[in-house]
């Protein structure tokens, strides 16, 4: 299953060509994501009969869609979040830190940052 509909963005520079694969850019956002408070992890939802688990460090991209159009970046999080915190102080953290890292690291512009709450744990 691939995370974009454009498998790559490329960027013409003064010395040659750059291109990113949606891959590395789901990567670094994942790994950003990670860093936030209030964020468990990366949720990954079967289909099948619609239960959310938790993704391993491993597999996080999958629960990530990058999407490239026009050179800018959209970014979908299907996150899960750690019981007690609030989720809107938890999503206004991870997009400005995901927005601000990725274009950072990228030299693309992110869009659009959705993020979709797919469930709440109690952390130990």
């Amino acid at each position: 299953m691939k995370n974009s509909s454009t498998k790559e963005t490329s960027m013409n520079t003064h010395m040659g060509n750059i291109a990113i694969d949606s891959e590395v850019i789901a990567q670094c956002a994942g790994s950003i994501a990670m860093e936030c408070f209030g964020v468990v992890g990366m949720a990954g939802i079967n289909v099948r009969d619609g239960l959310v688990k938790l993704l391993r460090k491993e597999s996080m991209t999958r629960g990530i869609n990058v999407f490239i159009k026009n050179n800018k970046l959209t970014v979908n999080f299907h996150i899960i979040v750690a019981y007690g915190v609030s989720i809107l102080a938890v999503t206004d953290n991870l997009i400005s830190n995901v927005k601000y890292k990725v274009e950072e690291f990228t030299g693309i512009e992110v869009e659009k940052i959705n993020i979709f709450v797919e469930g709440v744990r109690v952390i130990d």
